[in-house]
C-alpha cells in the first residue's frame, strides 16, 4: 500500500468520528484531537483497528504520538509486519 492508499483507509477509519465534517478536509495536518475531538481512547482504538487492517503491530508508546493524521500514517508505514 502506498501513503495515499493508507491515508484514505485510515480516515475511512474515522468516519464515525466524522459525521459531521467533510473527508475532503482532512489533510496530514489535521489534528485528530484538536480539530476532530478524539478522545486518547478512541486513539487506542484507532491503532488496534490499524493493527487488524493493515497487518502491523503499533506498541503503546507509539500511539502517544498520533498528534495528526499525517502521524498516524507515518506510524502505519513504519510499523512492522505482524507474524503470520
Amino acid at each position: 500500500m502506498n501513503r495515499d492508499d493508507v491515508r484514505r483507509s485510515f480516515i475511512e477509519m474515522l468516519r464515525p468520528e466524522l459525521r459531521n465534517t467533510d473527508l475532503n478536509s482532512i489533510s496530514d495536518s489535521t489534528s485528530l484531537i484538536a480539530d476532530l475531538n478524539i478522545n486518547s481512547l478512541r486513539l487506542v482504538d484507532l491503532a488496534l483497528e490499524a493493527e487488524d487492517r493493515f497487518g502491523i503491530h503499533i506498541d503503546n508508546e507509539s500511539v502517544k504520538r498520533f498528534y495528526t493524521v499525517g502521524d498516524a500514517v507515518d506510524m502505519i508505514l513504519e510499523s512492522k509486519p505482524t507474524a503470520a
